[in-house]
């Protein structure tokens, strides 16, 4: 399961986030504009606009295919409860990932056992995500890339594993509103703040997705350095190499005050994506230098 904040980091807040406070265009970028959303029985022509003009077979069966994934998302439930096949597969997933990569861990102590916890790491390898599961004993969920939902059959699997689907490319508010439901229960959330995989040592902008949903919600942002994932499962690989895998987690960043309003301005979320930026960076590179001793 791959996760991009996949939005990466959520991209635009709901309908009722003020003006002021934008949810996800990284520092000093500007806001990828929000894609218009048909309703669901719409009639749709090739251009997916309506009108008299039909649809090719293939266009027919691509939006079968969407309406099949939209039914499926709609399933979606942040439900804390860890079943006995949730805990059974988690053992086995962790029991594989902790045989092939051996990770080292250091700072485990920064994730607060509970409250609602946004798991913010580093991104430079598919392989990432699976090193989550090491930091805490709680249910996880997962923001994860909409392709991945191509396959039904996996798609459902996710789904009863705590993951959901982010639309990468617009502003996916439906995606932001699963992420602020399971954080308003108190829930633990991964979202990767680059917003998808990037290369080399210096974290580049954040997406603002992270701060936003902790000034909504009070989660504390915690920044999780990852070593050497890039070497074991660069972009593009299928199968990672075995290699032992450091995992550096920094000190849980608090949400900014809220104003009378109740909500945070847009200078306060700028700033907490700044901290969390520099607490991300600092793991990075702890992370980066213990893979890289002799």
């Amino acid at each position: 399961m791959a996760v991009s904040s996949t939005p990466p980091s959520p991209a635009t807040p709901p309908a009722d986030t003020p003006p002021e406070v934008s949810a996800g265009e990284p520092v000093g970028q500007a806001a990828p504009p929000a894609s218009p959303v048909l309703p669901a029985d719409a009639p749709a022509t090739a251009e997916g606009t309506g009108g008299d003009e039909a649809r090719s077979p293939s266009a027919d069966a691509a939006h079968a295919g969407r309406r099949e994934r939209a039914a499926d998302w709609a399933q979606f439930q942040p439900d804390p409860r860890r079943s006995l096949g949730y805990r059974a597969a988690r053992v086995v997933f962790l029991s594989i990932v902790g045989y092939w990569f051996r990770p080292v861990l250091r700072g485990r102590e920064h994730v607060p056992r509970n409250g609602p916890v946004i798991l913010a790491p580093v991104h430079r390898s598919f392989a990432d995500f699976a090193f989550a599961g090491f930091l805490t004993r709680r249910k996880l969920f997962f923001m994860a890339k909409d392709d991945l939902w191509s396959n039904r059959a996996l798609g459902k699997l996710m789904l009863a594993f705590g993951a959901f689907p982010v639309q990468r490319d617009v502003a996916d508010r439906e995606a932001l509103r699963r992420a602020q439901s399971v954080l308003v229960r108190g829930q633990v959330l991964v979202l990767f703040p680059e917003g998808t995989r990037r290369q080399g040592a210096e974290l580049g902008a954040l997406h603002e997705g992270a701060a936003f949903l902790a000034a909504r919600t009070g989660a504390a942002i915690v920044p999780v350095g990852i070593g050497g994932s890039d070497v074991s499962m660069p972009k593009g690989a299928r199968i990672p190499k075995p290699v032992r895998i450091q995992v550096v987690v920094g000190p849980p960043i608090r949400p900014p005050a809220t104003g009378a309003s109740g909500r945070a301005s847009r200078s306060a979320v700028h700033a907490m994506t700044e901290q969390l930026r520099a607490g991300l960076q600092a793991a990075y590179d702890e992370a980066r230098a213990a893979f890289e001793a002799p």
